[in-house]
């Protein structure tokens, strides 16, 4: 049972750790995220991370991510992973990959896998080995230690106390690890952002060893990214048969401040610039959109805004509403209610969305 600190209301869907209700939070922002910024910059201290993007005149500028970091020599940028030494940026390069990685079987569960060819064939001949699921065939799954946003609610934390890993991967030695059983690499994280030099090296290696064979190349994002890179990242997705999944978090500007640190003005933007991309190919999707559904926070509201949004764009797009389960600064939240995930749906198809998923069923709790 939390008690926002701005309204008085108490409820056990109010985070103790935010101190704030969502309505307070979307109507009185700037009020409350200055006591809302303390618990972001305190998760960060507690990893060693920088807690603001560094903003230093003479630093160097670092142009992957939204956040613009100007990172002074010796510093370090706000995923951790970039930092400054005699003049240059390391971290993130082709050659110096932190990363772990994994061999999933297909179908395996990832966001997109209700609409995509190792899930359901989609695409077949040409994108997918099967008019079906790909038994016997495997994802390349690879977790980037580094991340641009701070989500309190993130459900892969530990990857942060690996972020300044002195073992690092060329994207050589990760293409090499693609076998004959391998029909998809997924990059996620942590986010591929910060790591996406990397990752666009390693995809282009896999391919051309792969020659005619299939092989998709796969995102989950935040997709806070600046161009040119967007444009590569999309493109190898295009071409291979892959799908890009955005991580809609929340349509609130403040709210997504509140539970991730930062705005969600250019993940918005840069779903908007590849909805154009799916008249060039429409089987199987390109383009996927998932929401975490935290309790409390992201209603009925935020789903709305969300899929009205998407629905704007191309009412074609799958949109993967998942269930939320407490974990790093918001354990003390429940799990989202099987009732709170059916109005989402409810609504989501209402704003004129074809294919509405509720994923990770099995955590989905009771009403409250």
């Amino acid at each position: 049972m939390g008690t926002c600190q701005y309204c008085g209301k108490s409820s056990m869907t109010i985070s103790g750790t935010i101190g704030f209700c969502v309505d307070c939070i979307r109507g009185h922002f700037d009020k409350v995220w200055p006591e809302i910024k303390h618990v972001h910059q305190k998760s960060r201290r507690a990893y060693g991370l920088p807690e603001d993007p560094p903003r230093v005149p003479e630093g160097i500028s670092c142009s992957l991510c939204v956040r613009e970091c100007s990172i002074p020599e010796g510093g370090t940028g706000y995923c951790g992973l970039r930092r400054v030494e005699n003049g240059l940026i390391r971290g993130g390069r082709p050659h110096e990959g932190n990363l772990s990685y994994y061999y999933d079987p297909l179908p395996t569960n990832c966001v997109g896998d209700f609409v995509c060819p190792g899930g359901t064939g989609s695409g077949y001949p040409r994108y997918a080995v099967s008019n079906g699921p790909e038994y016997g065939h495997m994802n390349l799954a690879v977790f980037y230690h580094a991340c641009s946003f701070n989500c309190l609610y993130c459900q892969n934390y530990h990857f942060k106390e690996k972020t300044f890993s002195s073992q690092k991967m060329s994207a050589k030695a990760l293409a090499r690890a693609v076998d004959k059983r391998t029909t998809c690499i997924c990059y996620f994280g942590g986010d591929p952002t910060p790591q996406i030099l990397h990752a666009l090296k390693t995809s282009k290696l896999a391919l051309n060893e792969a020659g005619d064979r299939i092989l998709r190349i796969c995102w989950e994002t935040n997709g806070a990214l600046q161009e040119p890179f967007l444009t590569r990242m999309a493109d190898l997705s295009l071409k291979s048969g892959g799908c890009i999944k955005f991580d809609l978090k929340a349509w609130d500007e403040g709210l997504h401040h509140a539970l991730c640190g930062v705005t969600n003005q250019k993940t918005l933007e840069n779903f908007r610039a590849l909805a154009g991309w799916i008249e060039k190919r429409s089987e199987p999707p390109f383009l996927i959109a998932s929401t975490l559904l935290v309790p409390g926070y992201i209603d009925e509201d935020e789903v709305a805004g969300i899929a009205k949004f998407i629905s704007g764009l191309n009412p074609e797009i799958p949109y993967n509403l998942l269930a939320f389960y407490p974990h790093f600064y918001l354990r003390d939240l429940p799990t989202t209610s099987r009732a709170h995930a059916m109005r989402c749906k409810e609504v989501a198809e209402k704003s004129g969305l074809k294919h509405v998923r509720i994923g990770n069923i099995h955590l989905l709790g009771e009403d409250y």
